[in-house]
């Protein structure tokens, strides 16, 4: 990440923040690789593996963004982004669901759940980018884009 960030010129960097994504995950592994995903793409991030805290840590948090696996132990995403969706603090919050789960009958009842989009595993990181760039409506501006002396881009 500290490598990514030298390719930015200084008014760049001070004028770009870091969303904040939670990503709720109960594989280690899954949430590992996630966390260097969104590090390398310039995003802060918290992890999270018990679902069933989720609203909470968002409440407190204010998250930019949420990752959510579908599959959890305890609440599942299904349960966990219906709760979110009733809170007055969390509802405006873009929720996306990550799950194996790849059928369009499955797609279609994870939308109606009130996630804002779907990402099925194994995913690239460039579709992961996509969706967080496109929820997140121009507030994210990738790290890594390197920036030419002359304000162009390379």
């Amino acid at each position: 990440m500290y490598l990514a960030h030298s390719f930015m010129s200084d008014e760049k960097r001070q004028s770009t923040r870091q969303p904040l994504i939670l990503v709720v995950e109960d594989h280690e592994d899954s949430l590992l690789l996630i966390s260097y995903a969104l590090e390398s793409i310039g995003c802060k991030f918290i992890g999270q593996t018990n679902s069933s805290t989720t609203v909470i840590v968002a409440k407190e948090y204010q998250p930019d963004l949420i990752l959510l696996d579908i599959f959890l132990p305890g609440l599942s995403g299904i349960d966990v982004v219906r709760h979110l969706k009733q809170e007055p603090l969390t509802r405006h919050i873009p929720v996306v669901a990550v799950t194996a789960l790849g059928g369009v009958e499955e797609r279609e009842r994870i939308m109606k759940a009130g996630f804002n989009d779907y990402i099925s595993k194994p995913y690239m990181l460039e579709d992961l980018e996509a969706i967080i760039h496109r929820l997140l409506d121009g507030k994210f501006e990738p790290c890594w884009v390197q920036v030419t002396g002359d304000g162009g881009r390379d």
